[in-house]
């Protein structure tokens, strides 16, 4: 059950999604010269449920915001995204015609000229993503010694920001809150170690789009990729069978397939979001060793050259 502090912050969100909803549909009916008569012939609904929805009040459904959207002529992505600045637009355009190689040569280019790359010591700073099980504490706790950095665990952190346990943080502020909770430790770690460190993340990282984009302008970002099988047996091997939903004991064979099934579900839906990282360090069939080479390899070398 919720509390009051978790429901009252819940309901503030809600409020401001709506909100914000409001002005976008306000501001795309302005730019087509709509009335919001018109607006109601067009897209079938009626015109105080628009006025509603205008004002932050409506309770909408995704069929409603797809009738608006396409009554005025665009995409629910476009109704529901920040609309992109001309001169981003037109970046964006030209970054389209770029292949693999030419895109990290714009990358590397537009950091150094405008200072948004190694000058914030991003380099210095290795982040390790993936799903559980990947090795990312064993194999982190190793490259920060050999590179004479700090190592810090996200979660950790997040609890020291806080000042709670992560499950206290997920009661009494929901998963809102404890994003808000996870982006301050981000910032926090990127500015007190401008000359190094080693941190883990959770798992579900990628999947929250502002978080994931934040963490990769501060930090260099290795993905620790492993097979669903290494990923369980390993979790396993540590004896905190939890997050697959299995007992000490292992579980019964239906638990074990189900708990597979949802590994490769998860591995499958975060594969692409996982790719985005700078390197990709496959630790599958190899030994804790073989993995820190290729983890050295596919880190910069910048924090060991003070």
């Amino acid at each position: 059950m919720k509390t009051p502090t978790a429901l009252s912050e819940m309901d503030q969100q809600e409020q401001t999604t709506l909100s914000e909803l409001g002005n976008r549909v306000r501001a795309w009916r302005a730019r087509r010269g709509m009335t919001r008569k018109q607006l109601a012939a067009d897209s079938g609904l009626s015109e105080r449920f628009l006025a509603d929805v205008e004002a932050g009040k409506g309770n909408v459904s995704i069929n409603s915001l797809e009738a608006v959207a396409r009554a005025l002529h665009i995409s629910i992505l476009e109704l529901l995204q920040d609309a992109p600045r001309p001169a981003q637009a037109r970046l964006h355009g030209l970054l389209q015609r770029l292949d693999e190689t030419q895109l990290d040569q714009a990358y590397s280019l537009l950091g150094n000229t405008f200072g948004l790359g190694d000058a914030q010591g991003r380099e210095r700073r290795i982040a390790l993503v993936g799903l559980r099980g990947a090795g990312k504490s064993t194999l982190g706790a190793q490259l920060a010694a050999q590179r004479g950095v700090p190592f810090v665990e996200l979660d950790r952190e997040i609890e020291r920001e806080a000042g709670t346990s992560m499950n206290e943080i997920l009661l009494l502020h929901g998963q809102a809150g404890y994003r808000r909770y996870e982006r301050r430790a981000l910032l926090r770690i990127a500015e007190e170690h401008d000359d190094g460190v080693v941190m883990t993340t959770g798992g579900s990282i990628v999947s929250e789009r502002e978080t994931f984009e934040l963490l990769h302008s501060r930090f260099y970002c290795v993905w620790l990729k492993a097979s669903p099988e290494e990923h369980m047996a390993r979790v396993v091997a540590q004896g905190d069978m939890r997050p697959f939903g299995l007992t000490a004991q292992g579980g019964d064979m239906s638990a074990t397939r189900e708990a597979m099934d949802d590994i490769r579900r998860i591995l499958a839906s975060r594969e692409s979001l996982y790719a985005r990282a700078d390197a990709v360090v496959d630790t599958a069939a190899r030994s804790v060793r073989q993995s820190l080479k290729d983890l050295e390899r596919a880190v910069p070398r910048v924090a060991q050259e003070h």
